[in-house]
């Protein structure tokens, strides 16, 4: 256990706000400019007494801002404040699109970042060596800005590792390699499925869509007809739209991944029965999925050395009705009287995609977690993911749970769509209660939904905002920190011991 402004980047999501025309809006950041904020208050309550241990100056001195560059090329960038209270914050940001600038990132948006050091926090992180699913080369670059902080600035009194997406499955890796070097981790809307698990997930969505309405798509080993791939399947999607049929098996597809039937973060859940905003909802989510997953799957099969998923022996039969959109997906086939088990068959009777075994185990090496871990998680997900569905928090409960380290876990849920779409308050009380449990030993009244909405809540209206769409037009948002516990992830990597992470 143990000299350059912030990025006006957004450094949370995994494919942050997407449009459906290039590669690099698929992969890129959304861009935060956010309004200045309002003098903090001294002491805003949020853990009565234990407040003092997150704002007192532990260590004043001189302000520090920094940066560098690792010997792979990464670039780092460090900010301690003058009235330091001793916590070193490491964050790891998402992906970066092949092609677009990567500069060091060390906080998920300018309005946290800048709150965070008003409180005394000094932040770290690097841009990683490479971009795309960069997870080998972000664990190497991240432990060692740890190294440098500590070289260079100062012994912390506490390091905690927090990130987003992508960044989200580097940081709770980074707790189970580096447990000399962090003392807990807060993954946000985290790939903590492992990248085999997404990748198979993505996998078995793209091929019902593939089989029930775009039968000449390729969905592996594209090479340099990726584009014509991408465009081939959205055009399939949107004729599709256009029919009953053809929005049910949307909806099919989309449930088999457990895509949820809810779109935009500042729109409500759909009512139970709102069959046709769900389906409208997902396909958005496939449009998006046809362009990300086709995109990602390439890239990851270009690091891995060949297509790491495989859908052989999936019964998708089983996997709708382990779905939380099993509901939508029988009452819009019931309802425009179209053959459920006929579409089912025909998936059935299918030919399945095998993976190349030697890339399927170089991906799990780098991205699959053992549970094996010595400090304190807290994960944050939103219940309505679009990317990183919320069913992964499941999988990673229960890799915890068999290792036999969930007193360490706690995992915190928000009512809201969208990939990462946190508030700057949200994620301030997840911090502060993760490193109240890192001082004290005890999760007592700080990690359950109600208290990090009162958390949430007593921070105000500057950091109760989200960015979704207009970078330069943060939305009012309420905290919305929920009780959840979320359904089985789809396709759970289960073949551990043969493809077990190397530490």
């Amino acid at each position: 256990m143990t000299d350059n402004p912030r990025t006006k980047r957004s450094a949370g999501s995994l494919g942050a706000t997407l449009t459906i025309t290039t590669i690099t809006a698929a992969l890129a950041f959304t861009t935060v400019a956010g309004p200045a904020l309002a003098d903090p208050p001294a002491d805003v309550g949020i853990r009565g007494d234990s407040i003092g241990a997150v704002y007192s100056p532990a260590h004043p001195g001189p302000a520090v801002n920094t940066t560098g560059t690792l010997p792979d090329g990464a670039t780092w960038m460090i900010e301690k404040p003058a009235d330091w209270n001793g916590t070193l914050l490491l964050f790891s940001h998402g992906m970066v699109a092949p092609g677009e600038d990567n500069p060091a990132v060390d906080s998920f948006d300018p309005i946290t970042g800048k709150y965070l050091l008003d409180h005394g926090f000094a932040l770290a992180g690097s841009s990683y060596a490479t971009t795309g699913f960069a997870m080998k080369e972000a664990l190497a670059d991240q432990a060692d800005v740890i190294r440098i902080f500590r070289q260079q600035v100062a012994t912390p009194t506490t390091t905690i590792a927090w990130g987003a997406s992508l960044g989200g499955a580097v940081t709770a890796r980074l707790l189970e390699l580096h447990p000399e070097l962090v003392d807990g981790g807060m993954p946000m809307c985290g790939v903590v499925a492992g990248g085999v698990g997404l990748m198979d997930s993505y996998l078995d969505t793209l091929f019902a869509l593939k089989t029930l309405i775009a039968p000449d798509t390729q969905l592996v080993n594209l090479g340099d007809t990726l584009f014509d791939q991408i465009g081939a399947l959205q055009g399939a999607i949107e004729v599709a739209q256009g029919t009953p049929e053809g929005r049910a098996r949307i909806a099919l597809a989309a449930s088999i991944g457990d895509f949820p039937g809810w779109a935009h973060a500042d729109n409500p859940r759909p009512a139970p029965g709102d069959i046709d905003t769900q389906q409208a909802a997902q396909f958005e989510h496939m449009m998006e999925l046809a362009f990300f997953g086709l995109a990602l799957g390439a890239d990851i099969e270009a690091k891995s050395g060949g297509n790491p998923a495989t859908n052989v022996g999936v019964d998708y039969a089983n996997l709708l009705n382990r779905s939380n959109g099993r509901a939508e997906v029988q009452a819009l086939y019931q309802r425009d009287g179209l053959n459920l088990k006929r579409d089912l068959k025909s998936l059935a009777k299918a030919d399945r995609i095998a993976a190349n075994l030697d890339a399927r185990a170089n991906l799990a090496h780098i991205s699959s977690f053992t549970g094996k871990i010595a400090d304190p998680v807290l994960t944050l997900h939103t219940a309505g993911d679009q990317l990183a569905v919320v069913e992964q928090e499941s999988a990673y409960a229960a890799t915890i749970k068999h290792a036999g380290r969930d007193n360490l876990l706690r995992q915190a849920y928000t009512e809201r769509a969208f990939h990462c779409a946190f508030t700057p308050a949200e994620i301030f009380s997840g911090l502060t209660a993760l490193e109240y449990r890192v001082r004290t030993g005890s999760w007592k009244g700080v990690a359950d939904a109600k208290s990090l909405q009162a958390a949430a809540l007593a921070l105000g209206p500057d950091l109760n905002v989200h960015v979704e769409d207009d970078p330069t037009q943060p939305i009012p948002t309420d905290p919305k920190f929920t009780k959840l516990q979320p359904g089985p992830f789809p396709r759970p990597f289960d073949d551990a011991q043969l493809y077990a992470p190397r530490n």
